[in-house]
């Protein structure tokens, strides 16, 4: 059993909204619903602070991220990807 196997993590799409913090991104996951009772679709948003090692991501670029194990009190997440910008 010396082979490690990749777990499966979730991965979410979304847009920068600050780079401001050292190798830190703070990312903006949007998703659409329909409410229970009035089927209106509803746009809800979500913010996930995530690490970026190399700096990568500008504000506005839109990402991939991951979730890993947590890397600070809010950081739960790590950016695989800067997707477009």
């Amino acid at each position: 059993m010396s082979e490690q196997k990749e777990k499966h993590r979730k991965q979410r799409l979304g847009e920068v909204v600050s780079n401001n913090a050292d190798k830190t991104i703070v990312v903006r996951v949007k998703r659409r619903l329909r409410h229970p009772l009035y089927k209106k679709v509803v746009t809800r948003y979500k913010k996930f602070y995530a690490h970026d090692e190399q700096n990568a991501a500008k504000v506005g670029d839109a990402v991939r991220i991951q979730e890993c194990r947590p890397l600070s009190k809010l950081k739960r997440w790590e950016l695989v990807e800067v997707v477009g910008g």
